[in-house]
C-alpha cells in the first residue's frame, strides 16, 4: 500500500540561504570595525560626559557682577576675562571690564603693579571702542580710563599731559554722541579736576547730578566726592563716600577714602581730645573694609596700612608697626610695605630696627634678612613667617622718603668702630642725582630732603675727621620725612 509522505508542517527542513549569511558576515565585520574606532578614540561611544562642562557669557557676567558687587575685583576680572574669550566681540563686556580693572588699581599697593593693571584696563577699552566707536558709554569709560593712567607717579609729565588730552578728546566725543550720558558728564568732571579746572569741573559735576539716574550709580558719588575733598570740603567729600558705600556696600576702597577724610579733618584740629574722636571714626571706616575682606576671603594689606598711618599720625607707633607687619604677613615680598614699616621704625626712634626694614626695601634682601625686615627675631614657617626674598625699589618720587630716611639712619648710627657711612654716602649720592636730573618732580620738597641729605653728609664729616658721634638723626626733629598721604583715585 502506497502512503503518500507527510508534509512538513510544523518541522520544515532547515535550507541555507546565502543572502542571508551575506548580510550576517557584513554586520559581523561592522561590529568589529565599530570596536576598533572606539579602541583608537575615532569613535565616542554615545552619551559620553563632556570633558569639561560649557557655560554661557551671561553666567560669566552675572558671576562677575556677584564678584565686584562683594569687593572681590580680582576675581571680577577673571569671570570678565573668561567671557571676553567665550564672546570677544561684545563691546559692552570690554567697557564693564576695563571699568573694573581700573578701579581695582586702587586697591593695589606698588607703583609698576598699578601701572600695569591700568595698562590692562586701557588694552580693553580699546577693545571696546574699536567694536562701538559710536557708543556714548564706551567712550566715556575710556575717557575714565584714561584719566587714571595719567599719573604722574608712572609717567614724566609730557606723558601725563598726553593722556589728560587724549582722555579729554574721548569725554567730550562721549558728550558728542550724547549730551545727557551721565556717566560721561561725571567722568569728564574727574578729569577737569585733574587737570586743576575747579570751576569747570563743578559745572559739569552739578549737571551730572541733576540727571535721574545719578543717584543710582557709584561713580557719580565717588566722583563729586572726590572734587570736595580736592576743594577742602572733606565732611562734604565724606557724605558723598556715604552715598556710594550705599550702592556698593562691599567696596573697601569708598571706605579707605572716607576715613582718609576723616583723618584729614582731625589733623586740623588743634585740640588733641578733640581730635581724638575724629580719629577714631576713621579708624572705624578702616575696621569696616578689614571686616569685609575678611568675609569675602580677600588679604588686601591696604586697610592695614590705613590704619598704621592712623596709629602713626597719633603717635601710637606700637600700635602703627603692626599693622604693617600684618600687611607684610599678607604680601611678604612687597618692598614698599618694608619701606613703610621702615618709616614707622624711625618715627618711634627705633633706630636700630628700621635699618633691616630699609634694606629690603630699597636694596632687596633676602632669607632670614626677610624676616628680620619683618620686625622677626627669626623666620618661623610653622607660624607662617617664612623665608621670601623681596627685591628693592628703584628711585623714584614715590620711594625716595625710604632712600633718603635710610641714608639719615646708616650716617646717626655710625661710630668709629662701626662706620656705615660708606653705605650712607652711596644712598645721599643715588638721591642728589634723581633731584638733579628730575627737578620738576620735587619742586615742593627738594628743599627739605637737600637739608636732610646734608645733615646726614656733615655727620659723616664730622665722623671722618674724628669728630663726636651724633646726637639726633637728620630728620628726626620735625618728622618732615614722612606726611600724611594716602593714595588718591587720580593723580
Amino acid at each position: 500500500m502506497n502512503v503518500p509522505p507527510r508534509r512538513p508542517l510544523f518541522n520544515r527542513k532547515p535550507q541555507s540561504n546565502i543572502y542571508r549569511m551575506f548580510l550576517w558576515i557584513v554586520m559581523l565585520l561592522g561590529g568589529i570595525w565599530m570596536l576598533q574606532q572606539i579602541n583608537t578614540g575615532e569613535i565616542k561611544p554615545l552619551f559620553q560626559a563632556t570633558p569639561l562642562p560649557t557655560r554661557s557669557v551671561d553666567s560669566y557676567l552675572m558671576e562677575g557682577d556677584a564678584y565686584f558687587s562683594a569687593g572681590n575685583v580680582n576675581k571680577a576680572i577673571s569671570s570678565y576675562q573668561e567671557a571676553g574669550r567665550a564672546n570677544p566681540n561684545d563691546a559692552q563686556l570690554w567697557a564693564e571690564l576695563a571699568r573694573i580693572q581700573t578701579y581695582s588699581s586702587a586697591f593695589l599697593i606698588t607703583n609698576p603693579e598699578k601701572k600695569a593693571r591700568l595698562l590692562e584696563a586701557l588694552d580693553s577699552a580699546n577693545k571696546a571702542v574699536e567694536l562701538a566707536p559710536e557708543d556714548s558709554t564706551i567712550r566715556a569709560i575710556r575717557a575714565f580710563v584714561l584719566d587714571w593712567n595719567a599719573n604722574g607717579n608712572f609717567y614724566a609729565s609730557d606723558q601725563v599731559q598726553k593722556y589728560l588730552i587724549e582722555a579729554e578728546q574721548e569725554a567730550l566725543f562721549a558728550l558728542q554722541l550724547e549730551s545727557t550720558n551721565t556717566l560721561a558728564l561725571a567722568y569728564y568732571a574727574e578729569i577737569l579736576i585733574d587737570q586743576q579746572k575747579w570751576n569747570q569741573a563743578e559745572l559739569y559735576m552739578q549737571q551730572s547730578l541733576a540727571h535721574p539716574d545719578a543717584d543710582q550709580l557709584m561713580d557719580v558719588h565717588r566722583i563729586n566726592a572726590y572734587l570736595l575733598e580736592t576743594l577742602g570740603d572733606y565732611n562734604l567729600a565724606i557724605t558723598e563716600y556715604e552715598k556710594a558705600i550705599t550702592l556698593e556696600p562691599n567696596f573697601t576702597f569708598l571706605y579707605l577714602r572716607a576715613g582718609a577724610n576723616y583723618r584729614r579733618l582731625a589733623f586740623e584740629i588743634q585740640n588733641p581730645d578733640a581730635a581724638l574722636p575724629v580719629y577714631e571714626k576713621s579708624l572705624e571706616y578702616f575696621d569696616r573694609a578689614v571686616d569685609i575682606n575678611k568675609q569675602i576671603g580677600v588679604n588686601d594689606p591696604g586697610p592695614h596700612l590705613s590704619i598704621a598711618r592712623t596709629y602713626s599720625q597719633l603717635g601710637e607707633f606700637f600700635a602703627a608697626a603692626r599693622n604693617v607687619q600684618k600687611a607684610l604677613e599678607y604680601e611678604p615680598t612687597n618692598a614698599d610695605i618694608y619701606g613703610q614699616l621702615g618709616i614707622v621704625y624711625f618715627r618711634s626712634r627705633n633706630y636700630e630696627g628700621s635699618i633691616f626694614s630699609f634694606e629690603c626695601a630699597i636694596r632687596g634682601c633676602s632669607g632670614i634678612d626677610s624676616c628680620l625686615g619683618r620686625g622677626l627675631e627669626k623666620c618661623n614657617a610653622d607660624l607662617g613667617f617664612s623665608e621670601v626674598e623681596v627685591k628693592g625699589l628703584a628711585l623714584e618720587p614715590n620711594t625716595i622718603v625710604y632712600y633718603y630716611t635710610y641714608g639719615s639712619v646708616l650716617a646717626a648710627l655710625s661710630r668709629s668702630r662701626d662706620n656705615k657711612c660708606e653705605d650712607a654716602r652711596k644712598i645721599f649720592d643715588e638721591v642728589t642725582t634723581e633731584l638733579n636730573n628730575n627737578p620738576d618732580d620735587y619742586a615742593d620738597g627738594r628743599e627739605t630732603i637737600v637739608s636732610i641729605v646734608q645733615a646726614g653728609e656733615s655727620i659723616c664729616d664730622s665722623l671722618d675727621e674724628g669728630g663726636p658721634p651724633p646726637s639726633a638723626v637728620p630728620g628726626s626733629e620735625t618728622g618732615d620725612v614722612i606726611s600724611d598721604v594716602t593714595a588718591t583715585p587720580t593723580p
